[in-house]
């Protein structure tokens, strides 16, 4: 039930995102989305977690691992974005699932229970299925677009894909010692941070002054709201059930976007993606199965 909370959360996540990129520049709606969510989690922390913030203070290393997951997660944001600006967003969707098989392949490298998920036969054959399916939907999209150079954008889109799987592994590894709310709330100011010293740098936070101030709480709401499914949820995923799950169920995001889409933007998908969308289905139910080793 959680797996599926998630799916529907992200999936309503998308359009709001959608909403406000529309009405901010990338750097400025990262920075102040990214810093609203940390700052809001951190305070959760200060009330409720008390023990966790005194384990960062008692092994400084732990400041330094998750500045350096917060510099994974500036760089990847950076890429993707870039990426699909000089690609599509079909291109970027593509990326995105094409890039499941490494992030899972990275994590049975390093990680035993990673290595006992690979080695299920439901997880070949789901895994299979869900990357058909997710293709199908994909390549039928009634939308695409985007302009430029696409080999330079594949490449960014390509970079995103390797430093998102390396953030997957640091996640986890920092999951064994501090709960993923500090996780969060850390990484999100941090890269909040981050972002606000490129907007300053670029001369670009000027233009948060011109914005009406409720677009401005908006975006504060949905940099909390993005931080509870995007983060907090998601590393509770890989926390307890690992990285093989969580890049499982992203695959599934898109069929919740299409559906909340049609529902509040009348959005439609075509007869192509919905078989695409019933295979995406069948193949994360037979991938999260536990059954027979190969």
């Amino acid at each position: 039930m959680f797996n599926i909370l998630y799916v529907i959360l992200i999936g309503l996540g998308f359009p709001i995102m959608r909403f406000m990129s529309v009405r901010f520049e990338t750097v400025n709606n990262n920075a102040v989305r990214f810093l609203a969510g940390g700052i809001f989690f951190i305070l959760i922390c200060c009330f409720k977690y008390r023990n966790e913030l005194l384990k960062i203070r008692n092994k400084p290393i732990l400041i330094l691992k998750l500045l350096v997951l917060s510099f994974f997660m500036t760089g990847n944001m950076y890429f993707f974005i870039n990426g699909i600006k000089e690609t599509s967003a079909l291109a970027g969707s593509i990326f995105g699932v094409l890039g499941m098989p490494v992030a899972i392949i990275m994590a049975s490298i390093f990680f035993k229970d990673e290595r006992d998920r690979v080695k299920q036969r439901n997880f070949y054959l789901g895994s299979i299925l869900t990357i058909l399916g997710s293709l199908i939907f994909v390549f039928y999209a009634q939308k695409g677009g985007g302009n430029g150079n696409f080999l330079i954008g594949s490449l960014f889109l390509g970079i995103a894909i390797f430093i998102q799987s390396i953030q997957n592994l640091i996640v986890k590894h920092i999951a064994k010692e501090l709960h993923p709310i500090v996780i969060s709330a850390f990484i999100a100011t941090f890269s909040g941070i981050n972002y606000f010293i490129l907007a300053f740098k670029t001369g670009k936070i000027s233009e948060l002054l011109e914005v009406d101030k409720i677009l401005i709480i908006g975006l504060i709401l949905a940099g909390i709201y993005g931080l509870v499914t995007g983060m907090l949820m998601a590393f509770q995923i890989m926390q307890k059930q690992g990285v093989s799950v969580f890049n499982v169920l992203q695959l599934s995001v898109p069929l919740a976007t299409s559906v909340i889409g049609y529902l509040t933007l009348g959005e439609k998908i075509n007869f192509h993606q919905g078989i695409g969308a019933v295979i995406i289905l069948l193949g994360c139910i037979f991938a999260l199965k536990k059954h027979t080793k190969v």
